[in-house]
């Protein structure tokens, strides 16, 4: 975990850490299916303080929490940097202190092998924008 820290927040790997629980998810070892690794600061939010006078309570820096799971944006974060797949699901893979880590599977809906499978050939474009992975049907109250 200490080179996870070290290394960009969202990185490519190999293989699944997990592969137990990223077979569960719908993972497949063939081509054009992408595992992504991806770091979010843990806590929660906290807005930039206004540079205009107000009353300390009217700022609204403190205690704001989004409508989001860090889960679901890690798969949006893995979504930006990788522009031609679509989020299948994802998972945690650990925590530490200060961050915790998720992998996310990617899947290229353009590649014949992806094409030719029933179960990965459905995937519509940009669903995870709009909160139509697991992660995101959780955090808008869909799933308990």
């Amino acid at each position: 975990m200490m080179e996870w820290r070290k290394g960009p927040a969202v990185t490519r790997i190999a293989r699944p850490t997990n592969l137990r629980r990223a077979r569960e998810l719908g993972y497949k070892a063939k081509q054009g299916v992408v595992v992504v690794r991806v770091r979010v600061r843990r806590g929660g939010r906290r807005k930039p303080r206004p540079w205009r006078g107000r009353r300390p309570k009217r700022m609204g820096v403190l205690k704001l929490t989004p409508k989001k799971n860090l889960q679901w944006i890690a798969e949006e974060r893995a979504a930006r940097k990788f522009r031609n797949l679509e989020v299948l699901n994802s998972y945690q893979v650990g925590e530490d202190g200060k961050y915790k880590y998720y992998e996310v599977i990617l899947v290229d809906p353009h590649h014949p092998a992806i094409a030719s499978d029933p179960r990965l050939s459905s995937l519509q474009r940009g669903r995870v924008f709009r909160g139509l992975t697991c992660a995101g049907r959780r955090a808008r109250g869909l799933l308990r």
